[in-house]
């Protein structure tokens, strides 16, 4: 695709809610939408593998983190450092799982279920559930909803990923007590295949989401673009000229939606439907690669800072301030974490000398100004004085991002009556 094509298409980037365009008739532009299609479902395979790959780990058994995450846990794209995770792949082909979730009290969790279109089927916590716990039957396609509080997922195979709030290292033991509360108990069942990764070759990669969609059939509302991109996602023939070149475009977009997102006053918002995407298969493919497992708005508002030029990436040597108001609309917590970028659109937490990822408000020491706002000040040395205490660092060298998340957001914060101030050069 030629630098026009690639723009034209890169325009509609935040409008088209599906991929079908005036182009459904060439070959390279459905093995494009394919491509894309197809990523959520190969982001959740690599995922899979990879949790599965851990020693002890298995298909229905849950797997606790016990230490917050760092800069030296990579499993997925921005992470916070608020919580705790806990996760599982279920495999429901050969019957229900049950998952007991504990009592909580005030805590701040969430168990997501997420279907292998990243879809969050159910978001099982404080919001919805509340600090009582409770006893839930997941129940794949097709199976009969019976058992207590039986909760209908998309696919046979699903992820379970669930966040438990630590307010501080001594609130360590805790949160472990609360994370030994939930459990999982279903079949035993086997590891399902490993499968070609997002920089494959296009043969290998279609190959793999053919067999991914074998396995976790798309809903009937996909049937359109299913039938459009037969030659790459169903029985063919398949062209591998037209693949090669819808492909190359297509590992572009998630590059060019980086640049080309929509800040208000210096904060991108995310869409309504993140987290449960429907047709909106672009979006739902760029959130697979730049925060696979992104929960819905209801739940968290993750917005990312415009950085220096409007592309969402800092690089500036010098001192940045963040200044937040006393009060926040938000029920739960909130938090501004660093990232470093990499060169694939991925972010990740960055080496320090103070190990701190974030600041949020169980930040300890913080010092508030005399009428209760905040000011963060970031940048990548410490900037000395009173301000330390309020320190961000970014990393030593090279692009940063920084994602402000705010927790059980209030009908002002989702609706835009609130807006954050930008982050300033100091």
């Amino acid at each position: 695709m030629n630098r026009r094509e690639l723009l034209a298409f890169a325009s509609a980037l935040g409008l088209a809610p599906s991929l079908a365009s005036a182009q459904d008739a060439d070959p390279a532009a459905a093995a494009r939408d394919a491509w894309l299609y197809a990523l959520p479902l190969i982001e959740m395979a690599t995922t899979r593998a990879r949790v599965l790959s851990a020693p002890g780990a298995a298909i229905n058994v849950l797997r606790h983190d016990r230490e917050l995450t760092d800069h030296t846990k990579r499993w997925v794209t921005t992470p916070n450092n608020d919580t705790l995770y806990s996760s599982a792949f279920v495999d429901l082909t050969q019957g229900a799982v049950i998952l007991t979730i504990p009592a909580t009290g005030t805590r701040y969790y969430s168990v997501a279920v997420m279907d292998m279109f990243t879809n969050n089927n159910v978001v099982l916590g404080l919001r919805t559930v509340g600090g009582q716990g409770g006893t839930f039957t997941l129940v794949g396609p097709g199976q009969a909803a019976t058992g207590m509080n039986p909760t209908r997922i998309a696919t046979s195979y699903a992820w379970v990923l669930i966040r438990t709030l630590v307010n501080d290292d001594a609130d360590l033991p805790a949160a472990h007590a609360v994370q030994d509360g939930f459990s999982l108990k279903g079949p035993e069942a086997g590891a399902p295949p490993v499968f070609a990764a997002r920089d494959a070759a296009p043969a290998a990669y279609f190959a793999a989401a053919r067999q991914l969609l074998a396995a976790d059939p798309a809903p009937p509302t996909d049937l359109r673009i299913l039938r459009r991109t037969a030659s790459f996602l169903g029985a063919g023939p398949f062209d591998a000229a037209a693949a090669a070149k819808g492909v190359e475009t297509a590992r572009m977009i998630p590059i060019l939606a980086k640049g080309r997102q929509t800040f208000i006053n210096g904060w991108s918002y995310p869409r309504a439907n993140m987290g449960d995407y429907g047709q909106d298969y672009l979006y739902r493919a760029i959130v697979a690669v730049q925060g696979l497992g992104a929960l819905p708005t209801a739940e968290a508002l993750y917005m990312k800072a415009a950085g220096d030029d409007g592309t969402g990436l800092y690089k500036g040597d010098g001192l940045y301030r963040l200044t937040l108001p006393k009060d926040l609309p938000i029920d739960s917590f909130w938090s501004l974490s660093m990232y470093e970028a990499t060169a694939d659109g991925q972010f990740f937490f960055t080496d320090n000398p103070i190990k701190r990822y974030a600041i949020g408000d169980r930040t300890k020491g913080l010092k508030r100004n005399t009428d209760g706002t905040l000011d963060i000040w970031i940048g990548r040395t410490d900037p000395g004085g009173e301000r330390s205490a309020n320190w961000l660092p970014a990393p030593k060298a090279g692009p940063f991002s920084l994602t402000l998340r705010t927790y059980l957001p209030r009908a002002e914060l989702l609706g835009g009556q609130f807006r954050f101030a930008p982050i300033k050069k100091a």
